[in-house]
């Protein structure tokens, strides 16, 4: 039986090591990504998940906010020693080590169902108007860059004018991710002016989960919030997160 000097120090042992082991994990957001990233009060879907991961094994999320391209750039610049995403570049030479897919952005389009409109591929959006995110152009030309040369194609950084003008009817198509746009419709219902019409997703491309991963320079860090990212939906809390920000 161990004596009570010596439980003593193993405790002590025990809270140095896993003091040593903690640290501040410095990440690059986007500036404002509702309901993911809420910069005014460090919350959001995306923070609240990533931060509650790193805190199982007693690290600490400081969030960085950049404007969308400079993620990454960040990242590469060593401002920051993590990012929510590479945006499409390989980060392992400049230093980075991939977590599990924390959160997933899943961009489709959305149309009024009293339209019925079928959208199956590119040319199904001749003669529609589009009116989507900034930067998707660059993200998907081949759906995007016919419709802009057809002069139809508008981009629009409020993402909450993107379902009040679509429901208005004055675009044919929203290009958005779903839980963005479920998120700001949710918000519009909740005033008295607002009455949601029934809306169509349309899948347009393959979600490929591996887009979305954060990017940590440290690979113990990294372990460790893949072991928490598993504990928080094993025990039901990555849901209820969720549910804050999208449950009617």
């Amino acid at each position: 039986m161990h004596s009570p000097k010596l439980m003593t120090v193993l405790l002590f042992f025990l809270i140095q090591v896993n003091a040593v082991h903690s640290a501040n994990v410095t990440m690059s957001f986007g500036e404002k990504i509702p309901p993911f990233c809420f910069p005014e009060t460090n919350s959001g879907l995306e923070l609240d998940v990533i931060g509650e991961a790193l805190a199982y094994r007693g690290h600490k999320l400081i969030p960085s906010y950049y404007p969308l391209a400079r993620i990454p750039i960040a990242f590469k610049q060593k401002l920051v020693n993590a990012t929510m995403t590479d945006l499409g570049e390989d980060l392992t030479t400049y230093g980075g080590h991939y977590g599990d897919p924390a959160v997933w952005y899943d961009n489709v389009l959305i149309t009024l169902k009293e339209k019925n409109l079928t959208i199956n591929k590119p040319e199904d959006l001749k003669d529609l108007s589009v009116i989507s995110f900034q930067g998707a152009l660059k993200r998907y030309p081949k759906w995007l860059n016919p419709v802009k040369a057809a002069g139809n194609y508008y981009e629009l950084n409020d993402q909450k004018l993107q379902v009040l003008t679509l429901n208005k009817g004055r675009y044919d198509v929203v290009l958005s991710d779903r839980n963005i746009f479920k998120y700001f419709s949710l918000q519009l219902k909740r005033t008295a002016k607002f009455s949601s019409k029934p809306i169509i997703e349309h899948k347009f491309i393959k979600l490929d989960l591996n887009n979305y991963r954060p990017v940590f320079r440290d690979a113990a860090i990294r372990d460790d919030f893949n072991l928490g990212l598993k504990q928080l939906k094993d025990n039901g809390r990555y849901q209820e997160i969720y549910d804050h920000y999208l449950k009617e």
